[in-house]
């Protein structure tokens, strides 16, 4: 399993270029440069600013509990109980109840070990992420594991956390 890992690793890092932090804002910092006086001048004769239109438009694009509905449907459609799903897991019976809650926003970890416990497909638990404002993005390890592991149907927490370890990487709870 350990070589499929590392060739997955090595063809999904290939070519990829790692900036550090401070070059990275160094850039961005360049970029931006400009003068008050001219900012300013280019906000009054090229932008139309209409805070209407953009409340509008947040209130008709945002879902608020779009998160909530998808996991719950995934639990739903494989007639799982919550209890099934947060055991699995280790996650605590208060912190699913909060998941629950509308106004809860769970973190990327808590996302990963639901989608394990539902043992959902790569483009599911993408999805799940997604809904979230989460990805696996394939430019690092930790996140290239967890997808492997969702790709290859691995979702025991002990063998993902053997092979994030393999990796030094971060395990999860």
């Amino acid at each position: 399993m350990k070589d499929k890992l590392d060739a997955y690793i090595k063809k999904n890092l290939e070519g990829t270029i790692f900036v550090g932090f401070k070059k990275a804002r160094y850039e961005v910092d360049r970029a931006c440069c400009t003068s008050y006086a001219k900012l300013t001048d280019l906000e009054e004769d090229h932008i139309q600013f209409n805070s209407h239109n953009i409340d509008d438009f947040i209130k008709e694009t945002k879902d608020n509990n779009k998160f909530q509905k998808l996991l719950f449907s995934h639990i739903d459609k494989k007639n799982l109980k919550d209890s099934d799903v947060y055991n699995k897991v280790h996650i605590d019976r208060r912190l699913f109840s909060k998941i629950r809650n509308e106004n809860y926003h769970p973190s990327k970890e808590t996302i990963i070990l639901l989608g394990l416990a539902l043992e959902l497909k790569e483009n599911e638990i993408d999805e799940l992420l997604q809904s979230a404002s989460y990805s696996l993005p394939k430019n690092n390890v930790y996140d290239l594991i967890i997808r492997f592991c969702f790709i290859e149907k691995i979702y025991e927490i002990t063998k993902v956390n053997e092979l994030l370890d393999e990796y030094k990487c971060k395990l999860l709870a």
